[in-house]
């Protein structure tokens, strides 16, 4: 069983970044893999603006990458690039905090005018960090994604498709859960 960071790089409470990339943790659950989601939006202002790479959050993020094989990392586009809390924890973690890992970037926007943003905002930087293999990433745009009154995530059927098949490439980099021994 891999372990798998799930980042959301949504500033919001109500993000559909958010509640896109949890929706794919159940996936990767049902796959066999421990899901460990993060929302940066919960680790304290000062801490990441002031660069305070003491500060108890900045640590335990660091942990998580570096316990992690493989990295979820969801954002949505704000400006053409992706989110500045998502940069603000970027530049705190160590400059090679992403070697030797699987990384899937996701990203969100309300029209098709962001669509490269992942190739051209966000995947030069988790190169740079080493990243072991950066899988097709996966624009989608937020009418896509519906949020019932109960919190039950909706995501449009094409638009569900092209997720799974990116998360399928995820999982084959990331390699094999393992298979359950039946008991004897």
């Amino acid at each position: 069983m891999a372990t798998v960071l799930s980042v959301s790089g949504s500033p919001s409470v109500s993000s559909r970044t958010a509640k896109l990339v949890r929706h794919l943790d159940t996936r990767l659950v049902a796959q066999g893999h421990e899901v460990v989601p993060l929302d940066i939006r919960t680790i304290p202002a000062e801490a990441l603006l002031g660069a305070d790479f003491k500060h108890p959050a900045i640590v335990e993020a660091t942990e998580l990458f570096e316990r992690a094989d493989g990295i979820v990392i969801g954002t949505p586009v704000y400006k053409a690039a992706y989110s500045g809390v998502l940069k603000a924890l970027l530049d705190l973690l160590p400059q090679y905090a992403l070697t030797g890992k699987t990384v899937l970037p996701l990203a969100t926007g309300g029209t098709t005018a962001h669509v490269l943003a992942i190739d051209y905002a966000l995947r030069p930087v988790l190169s740079s960090m080493g990243a072991r293999h950066i899988v097709p990433g996966w624009f989608t745009l937020d009418k896509d994604i519906t949020v019932g009154e109960d919190g039950k995530v909706t995501v449009a059927p094409a638009t569900a498709e092209a997720l799974g098949q990116v998360v399928d490439q995820f999982l084959t980099a990331l390699g094999p859960a393992p298979v359950l021994a039946a008991a004897s």
